[in-house]
């Protein structure tokens, strides 16, 4: 009987090292090169975030597992290439009895297709089978934005909290960038010291390492430049900007754990994440008149049609304002 396959901890938000990846994967010694090869690739160049990068190991990893179990044996390059759409099939239908939703299953497809992808460059197999495969249907879903109101609640409640001078400044800077200039936590979190002061336009390297520019308001500027002013530890410039209690570079779970905190002494509801005051920026901008075409530019997506979902936020909102505001919606 083989041994349980070992798995990237997701618990603590750290990718593991490419070595490491390829080793937690049931396959060959030749196949688990290439996978260290590929995971390396997202990390480095595609520089991939913490989770993207657990995440996409972890559905690689289920996969050769499955295929482990199924042929009596890690699976090798030679495995692989013979491998048919029904395979695939088999793979997904296996996750699904497992309790994945749709969500969780297109992610995994998403994982496969870029291992495979990865591959088919070099010579190594083909991903025709998985380019066949129809990605599972997820349900339709509007971002949840915070009101202008409660943004501003939210910033300003960090200084109430039982933190040290210096961790509540930190705190509402984070918040207030993320808020204020649309950035992914990641985004923030790789700020390093020598980017400060900060400038009124900012050069942001994102998903994809695709890079773009976000003006910063002067509010911002000025957030970071009081924890600055706080901040006990002497930070070289390529030292990162957001340092927790020892000096180390902010983790994203006490960010996390700051708004849910947050959240809970204003009585927000539950959608109310890190993540959502990035959606709060897009879907104020958009009432105030921005076009979607600069919102998509200041997001960094590279679709037009991920910006519009924020239409539909704005268009929701209006609605619910009609329905409590009007005379006629109220009887009704």
């Amino acid at each position: 009987m083989r041994a349980p396959m070992a798995r990237p901890a997701a618990a603590s938000l750290t990718a593991p090292t490419p070595d490491e990846a390829a080793r937690s994967v049931v396959a060959s010694a030749d196949l688990r090169v290439e996978i260290r090869s590929w995971y390396a690739h997202l990390a480095g160049e595609k520089r991939l975030a913490d989770l993207s990068l657990i995440a996409y190991i972890r559905d690689v990893a289920s996969f050769f597992e499955f295929l482990c179990d199924h042929q009596g044996g890690p699976a090798d390059l030679a495995t692989i290439r013979d491998l048919h759409l029904r395979d695939f099939r088999s793979f997904l239908a296996k996750r699904r009895n497992d309790g994945l939703t749709s969500r969780s299953l297109a992610r995994v497809t998403s994982s496969l297709r870029s291992l495979f992808r990865y591959l088919d460059r070099n010579g190594l197999a083909s991903s025709a089978a998985l380019k066949a495969l129809h990605t599972p249907k997820i349900p339709h879903s509007v971002p949840k934005a915070l009101s202008p109101r409660d943004a501003k609640t939210l910033i300003a409640d960090t200084a109430n909290n039982d933190d040290l001078p210096w961790v509540a400044a930190r705190n509402a800077a984070v918040l207030t960038l993320l808020y204020g200039c649309g950035l992914r936590i990641a985004e923030c979190l790789s700020l390093t010291r020598g980017q400060a002061p900060l400038p009124e336009i900012l050069r942001i390297t994102g998903k994809g390492n695709k890079e773009r520019l976000v003006p910063v308001l002067p509010v911002a500027r000025k957030a970071v430049e009081d924890y600055l002013k706080e901040v006990p530890h002497g930070l070289a410039p390529t030292d990162p900007l957001f340092v927790g209690i020892r000096g180390a570079k902010l983790n994203p779970r006490e960010v996390s754990g700051l708004v849910a905190h947050l959240r809970r002494r204003l009585a927000l509801p539950e959608s109310v994440t890190p993540h959502a005051l990035r959606h709060s920026f897009a879907t104020h901008l958009l009432s105030g008149g921005g076009d979607l075409r600069t919102i998509q530019e200041l997001l960094g997506h590279a679709s037009l049609k991920t910006t519009q979902i924020y239409t539909e936020v704005d268009t929701a909102r209006l609605l619910d304002v009609y329905d409590k505001a009007h005379p006629g919606a109220q009887k009704k």
